[in-house]
C-alpha cells in the first residue's frame, strides 16, 4: 500500500515552534505528530510513502529515513496552493491506476482502516463535529457520498472530512485534479482536493464514508496540549520510568535519555529526548528535545527544542493578613 502524506504546511498558528521545526515534526506525547501517523499506517500494510514537502522539508525526510524502514519518495510543493495542488504534484511518484491512501500529516487520528481498505471501494474518513461550518463536510445518501462542500455557511451534515482518504484508482483521481487545475476552479483561493473528489463523484465514482473514532487536532498550542493529554491518557497504566529523586504523577511520558531530578512531573507531561528538568514542578506541558527547565513551576506550556527556561525560588516570611504579589 502506498500512502501520500502532504506535509508542506508552515504551521503558522504553532509559531514560534514552527519557525525552526516543521509542523509535522512538532512533538506530542513522546514523538512527532508524523510519527503517530506512520505508526497507525504501517500496521495496515503501508510500506511506501510519498512525502509532499515544503517548509523545512529536509528535516521531515531525515526523520522518516532515520526512524522507519519505508520506501520513500519525496516531492517538493514549491508554492502553497492548497491540498489539491499538493496531491497533484505527487502524481509523478504514483504508478496509475494503483490505489492510494492519502493522510494529512498534521493531525493524529484513530480508526479501523482495515475495514474500508478491504472493501475495494474508495472511502473517506469522517468525524461528527459540533460546528461543521469550520470544515469540509460530506452529504451522504444510501451509504454513498453524493456531495462534498468546503467550509459551507449552511452545512448539509455534521460529518467533517478529517484528512484520511482511500482512492482505489489513482489515475481517476489525478485526472480529476488536472481538470480542477486546468479549469481555474478555486475554493477560498486554493486548489482543493474536495473539488476533485466532487468531480469523481459526479462522474460515477463510488465513495463511501467510514468513521474516524478519534480525531486529535494539533494545529494550535491549545489543541496540541489537549492532544498530548488525550494520547497520554491512553497510555495510563503503563509502567512509569525510574524516577530517582523525582515524583511522577501519571500519565506522563519521559524519554529514557531525558534527565529529571528533584522535580514533580505530571499529570499530562511529555519530556522528550535529551531534555533536562531540575528542581521544578511541571504539569500539563510538553518539553521538547534538548530543553533545559530549572527552578520553575510550569503549567500548560510548550518548551521548544534546546530552549532554556529557568527561574528562582523565593524564601518568604509573611505575616498574618498580608498580601504579596511576586512577578
Amino acid at each position: 500500500m502506498k500512502a501520500i502524506l502532504p506535509v508542506a504546511g508552515i504551521g503558522s498558528r504553532l509559531r514560534p515552534h514552527t519557525h525552526t521545526t516543521p509542523k509535522a515534526l512538532v512533538h506530542v506525547a513522546g514523538k512527532p505528530i508524523l510519527g503517530h501517523i506512520l505508526d497507525t499506517l504501517i500496521p495496515v500494510g503501508v510500506d511506501e510513502v510519498v512525502l509532499v514537502v515544503g517548509h523545512l522539508g529536509s528535516k521531515i525526510v531525515e526523520y522518516v529515513r532515520e526512524t522507519y524502514d519505508l520506501r520513500l519518495h519525496v516531492v517538493v510543493q514549491e508554492e502553497p496552493k492548497g491540498l489539491g495542488h499538493a496531491i497533484y504534484v505527487a502524481r509523478e511518484a504514483v504508478e496509475v491506476p494503483e490505489p492510494v491512501l492519502i493522510v494529512l500529516g498534521d493531525t493524529v487520528f484513530q480508526a479501523d482502516l482495515k475495514a474500508p481498505l478491504a472493501k475495494g471501494t474508495s472511502a473517506l474518513g469522517v468525524f461528527r463535529v459540533d460546528d461543521p461550518r469550520r470544515f469540509g463536510v460530506v452529504e451522504v445518501e444510501q451509504g454513498r457520498i453524493v456531495r462534498l462542500v468546503e467550509k459551507p455557511a449552511d452545512p448539509p451534515s455534521d460529518l467533517a472530512i478529517v484528512g484520511v482518504y482511500y482512492l482505489r484508482d489513482s489515475g481517476r483521481l489525478f485526472r480529476a485534479l488536472e481538470q480542477v487545475v486546468a479549469s481555474g476552479v478555486r475554493t477560498r483561493g486554493e486548489i482543493q482536493l474536495t473539488d476533485a473528489l466532487q468531480v469523481m463523484v459526479d462522474e460515477g465514482e463510488e465513495i463511501v464514508p467510514f468513521p474516524i473514532e478519534e480525531w486529535l487536532d494539533c494545529g494550535s498550542p491549545e489543541s496540541l496540549l489537549e492532544t498530548n493529554r488525550r494520547l497520554l491518557e491512553q497510555r495510563a497504566g503503563e509502567p512509569l520510568p525510574a524516577a530517582g529523586d523525582a515524583i511522577l504523577i501519571p500519565p506522563v511520558y519521559i524519554d529514557p535519555s531525558a534527565k529529571v531530578t528533584q522535580s514533580i512531573i505530571g499529570p499530562y507531561v511529555s519530556v522528550a529526548a535529551g531534555a533536562v528538568v531540575s528542581r521544578s514542578v511541571v504539569r500539563g506541558s510538553i518539553i521538547n528535545q534538548g530543553a533545559l527547565v530549572e527552578n520553575i513551576l510550569l503549567s500548560d506550556s510548550i518548551i521548544g527544542e534546546r530552549a532554556v527556561v529557568t527561574g528562582n525560588y523565593t524564601r518568604l516570611n509573611v505575616g498574618d493578613s498580608s498580601e504579596m504579589r511576586i512577578a
